[in-house]
């Protein structure tokens, strides 16, 4: 599908500190009110009202529904509203909430970046949008294929918006798709309606979206993390949500390239980017997570191919290669191994 203008009228972790934060979560807004003397920006329902609400459009267990409506949503940046996901691999505990996701508001419509886990996650980030404002969401992004980041999209498709995709995304998604749904109920996730969306619009190297006002400007990027990365640039603010392509503090996860990541990594800065909403970790100027990553991946891509120049086999590599990613990464005993095995698949035939 050629790329091109999108307008607005086309067919759980506790909050990071920034220098702008509005905590939006229910529990949230009403310790807001009390503070603001009984008045906010906006007249937000109840917790209880909008849990009867949430529980009318979404079949799911009352008590798992209610714990996931304490997760904090918040604006970072003006008019944009971010839910950092937990440093966690995916557990029944957390609900698969592992991923940031979150919207950006034009003067005319919202665009929403990621859905999260599950159809359960998207109804509570609509209400989240239906919160701070009634502009109809004319879009829904997904950043790549990966399960805890598009598996959402469902709670959107009454709201009739352009869904939006890497070229690339079609074929990830009908490859993958099943398997994740299936994950979803091994993990007991409380998957409810969740389904695979795919997306009516495709980007084959850039694209922009006004939201009226607001410009975004979407970019696919070469096989990196994976083969079907976008990122969103906020042109009103300066900000890029990266998506996966940067991972703050959290192991990064090879499942695309490891030469392309490596070669493309730095241009995530290219241009106006001020700052960098990552796929996983905190906010921010992007430069020193980037570093952080790209040392991580040469060291990864040097360290496989000595192993390989060395005639070890996949399993003795991992073995040798097992220290190589220094002891600061969360997640780094549930990340460094498979990353060892995809560098080597990938660095063998070199």
């Amino acid at each position: 599908m050629a790329t091109g203008p999108l307008s607005c009228n086309d067919p759980l972790m506790k909050a990071h500190p920034h220098r702008r934060t509005r905590i939006s979560s229910f529990d949230g807004m009403i310790g807001q009110a009390v503070r603001d003397g009984g008045s906010t920006r906006r007249q937000f329902v109840c917790r209880s009202a909008m849990l009867a609400f949430l529980s009318s459009c979404c079949p799911l267990n009352g008590a798992a529904l209610a714990r996931q409506s304490d997760l904090p949503f918040q604006e970072i940046e003006d008019g944009i509203h971010v839910r950092y996901g937990l440093q966690e691999v995916i557990t029944a505990g957390n609900h698969g909430a592992i991923a940031n996701i979150g919207f950006i508001i034009g003067d005319e419509s919202v665009a929403v970046v990621d859905t999260g886990t599950t159809y359960a996650q998207g109804v509570l980030l609509m209400a989240a949008v239906r919160h701070v404002t009634d502009k109809p969401v004319s879009h829904v992004i997904a950043t790549h294929v990966h399960l805890d980041h598009c598996f959402g999209h469902g709670a959107f498709e009454d709201a009739a918006p352009v869904f939006v995709g890497h070229h690339r995304l079609p074929g990830a998604l009908s490859e993958r798709g099943d398997f994740y749904l299936e994950q979803i109920k091994t993990l007991s996730l409380n998957g409810g309606d969740t389904k695979v969306v795919q997306p009516n619009f495709l980007v084959d190297d850039a694209a922009e979206i006004d939201l009226g006002g607001r410009k975004l400007l979407l970019k696919a990027w070469p096989a990196a993390h994976t083969d079907n990365d976008l990122t969103v640039f906020d042109t009103r603010t300066g900000l890029l949500w990266a998506g996966d392509l940067l991972f703050v503090d959290r192991i990064p996860i090879v499942d695309g390239s490891l030469n392309g990541w490596i070669d493309h990594l730095d241009e995530l800065m290219s241009g106006d980017v001020s700052q960098v909403m990552p796929g996983h970790g905190a906010l921010g100027s992007g430069r020193e997570a980037i570093e952080q990553q790209k040392e991580y991946l040469v060291s990864l891509r040097d360290g496989v191919r000595a192993a390989i120049a060395d005639g070890l086999d996949m399993t003795e590599a991992v073995a040798q290669l097992a220290d190589l990613a220094g002891p600061n990464w969360l997640l780094r005993d549930e990340g460094h191994g498979r990353n060892i095995i995809a560098a080597y698949a990938e660095l063998e035939w070199e």
